[in-house]
């Protein structure tokens, strides 16, 4: 019916829409980003990341930071590109 109303072209099954990876099981279909997000880390060479506890201890003192800023343009553009995993896809990443 649309191929008769619009100029279209098929392009068979497809496995990356919308930056959403797809995947077919035997059962259904699974969904994922994880591409997405290591392209982004690697885009910003951030891809050199680990697993860490997010716990603090309290004895420690906090100091403010002497050392070189951080580069607040950059910072602001990876936290553009991960705003669409964060908010639709993946909120437990936030």
């Amino acid at each position: 019916m649309l191929t008769n109303k619009f100029d279209t072209k098929d392009l068979h099954v497809t496995d990356v829409i919308l930056e959403i990876k797809i995947s077919k099981i035997f059962n259904g279909l699974v969904l994922s980003q994880s591409h997405y997000v290591k392209k982004i880390l690697e885009k910003f060479s951030k891809d050199d990341n680990s697993t860490v506890k997010t716990s603090i201890d309290i004895s420690i003192h906090l100091f403010k930071n002497r050392s070189k800023g951080i580069n607040q343009l950059e910072y602001s553009q990876i936290i553009r590109c991960l705003m669409y995993v964060i908010t639709y896809i993946r909120p437990d990443i936030a």
